[in-house]
């Protein structure tokens, strides 16, 4: 498949949200979910291998490893409200790949430090960052009941 570009609304609404959840899956085809801080770079979505506290090294993280089995990812940001007439989401599904210190992972970081103040106090330059390429964008919100 051929990489998609996210419309001018799609970049928006993945703006708009501060977490995502980004999944994984294994060789065995096992799913893998977890909450993601995220930025979005000339039409690529990025997230750290930061340094906040984990129980492996970031290179033995489960979507590290994932990665290296199968590049196929999701990554959704979602609104849930008791007001159902206010539910939406949108799946960016494309592949992902580890990216290490250098220009891309440079310019990563710095979209990722002007997003989110913590990552402007944590030393970054070492840290690789998973870079998600869309190759399909799937989206829905409440439109009413229907027939």
């Amino acid at each position: 498949m051929r990489p998609v570009t996210l419309t001018d609304d799609q970049a928006h609404e993945l703006a708009r949200h501060r977490v995502a959840r980004l999944a994984t899956v294994d060789a065995a085809g096992r799913p893998h979910v977890v909450p993601v801080c995220f930025a979005l770079v000339a039409g690529v979505i990025y997230t750290p291998l930061d340094r906040k506290p984990k129980r492996v090294p970031r290179e033995r993280l489960r979507r590290v490893r994932d990665l290296a089995a199968n590049p196929h990812v999701c990554l959704m940001v979602d609104d849930y409200d008791e007001d159902w007439t206010r539910l939406r989401w949108l799946q960016v599904r494309g592949d992902g790949a580890i990216v290490p210190p250098g220009e891309e992972q440079r310019a990563a970081i710095a979209a990722l430090q002007a997003r989110y103040p913590q990552y402007a106090q944590m030393d970054l330059e070492d840290a690789s960052v998973i870079r998600v390429t869309p190759l399909r964008i799937v989206q829905w919100a409440w439109r009413g009941p229907t027939g």
